[in-house]
């Protein structure tokens, strides 16, 4: 039973959206669909145990308070609100960017 509600910003939303349309452009509509599933039960898990992800190593994002999980070639960002019990999802990049940057422009 899910105990926190799971939200994505329209940030994220695009991000997610990008990287799907990335796979299909690269390997096709079946594998961005998988990957896009996979990515999605993801998200699910964290309604359940939100605190799966890591902090971050690098400080300023600790300090910010994100969570970081990491999907193969993915991080998800986010974080948590314990008092309303949301976990908000702010940023879904590919770890290969320059994410530090990406996070600092949110």
């Amino acid at each position: 039973m899910a105990e926190y509600k799971v939200l994505r910003t329209d940030t994220a939303d695009a991000q997610l959206h990008q990287i799907i349309l990335q796979v299909a452009e690269n390997f096709g509509r079946q594998v961005a669909l998988k990957k896009l599933d996979e990515i999605e039960r993801q998200f699910l898990i964290l309604e359940a145990c939100p605190y799966t992800g890591s902090r971050p190593r690098y400080m300023t994002l600790r300090r910010q308070g994100y969570y970081v999980l990491i999907l193969k070639k993915d991080l998800v960002f986010y974080k948590i609100d314990e008092a309303q019990k949301v976990v908000t999802i702010h940023a879904v990049v590919d770890q290969r960017q320059d994410y530090l940057n990406i996070l600092r422009g949110l």
